[in-house]
């Protein structure tokens, strides 16, 4: 991953988004999936004690320190060639270390595992600056609508690769903060409405989309 020039201000809410190398699907199966949000829970972390590899092993001996972190995981969706991430950054450089350590860190086991040479993500990560509430409830909804615009579930909590379990239920990965946007809803239900109140809209503007560009 080359370096970024754009410094991110810490504090601040941001969209971030990378996709693979030509778009090629890397997240194969269950076991890539897991290991790249196991990933993104430890490296929250500023100073993690230990190697990945070696926390992997003992979770329980290693658990992750939570009140020094690089970054809040606000919500995230993960995707056959591509990821989603809001985060807010807590520390200065936190969302590039972050980001940087999670991509490296499944690229080394996707090359192990595949026999595959060279990078497995683009160039820089894009970031977007969340600027107001609305952005950022909007944001929210379309990250976790994403399986549902791609055809991949019919509603967004079939998808286990996205934080959208842990907004209204008990999701399997729960390291995100959803206080963050559910405190502009008055009951998780409600945020459940906003969701899918446009999913078929937002599925309809994909299609539009590829249309227009096919």
């Amino acid at each position: 991953m080359s370096l970024r020039k754009t410094l991110l201000a810490t504090g601040e809410i941001y969209h971030i988004f990378n996709r693979s190398v030509q778009g090629i699907p890397i997240f194969k199966g269950k076991r890539e999936y897991e290991m790249f949000l196991e990933a993104a829970q430890f490296y929250v972390q500023s100073n993690p004690p230990v190697r990945f590899s070696i926390y992997r092993t003992n979770r329980e001996r290693f658990p992750i320190n939570h009140d020094e972190r690089l970054v809040t995981v606000i919500c995230f969706c993960i995707m056959t060639n591509h990821f989603h991430f809001l985060l807010r950054q807590e520390a200065d450089d936190g969302i590039k270390q972050f980001i940087q350590r999670i991509s490296n860190s499944f690229a080394h086991y996707y090359s192990l595992k595949y026999k595959s040479y060279g990078h497995v993500f683009g160039g820089n990560f894009k970031a977007v600056r969340v600027e107001t509430d609305e952005q950022l409830l909007y944001l929210s909804r379309y990250i976790h609508l994403n399986p549902v615009t791609a055809y991949v579930a019919e509603n967004p909590e079939d998808y286990l690769y996205s934080s959208y379990r842990s907004f209204i239920d008990n999701g399997e990965f729960n390291f995100s903060d959803p206080s963050i946007i559910l405190n502009h809803f008055s009951s998780k239900e409600k945020y459940k409405e906003f969701v899918l109140a446009q999913k078929d809209y937002q599925r309809t503007l994909d299609y539009i989309k590829h249309l227009l560009l096919e």
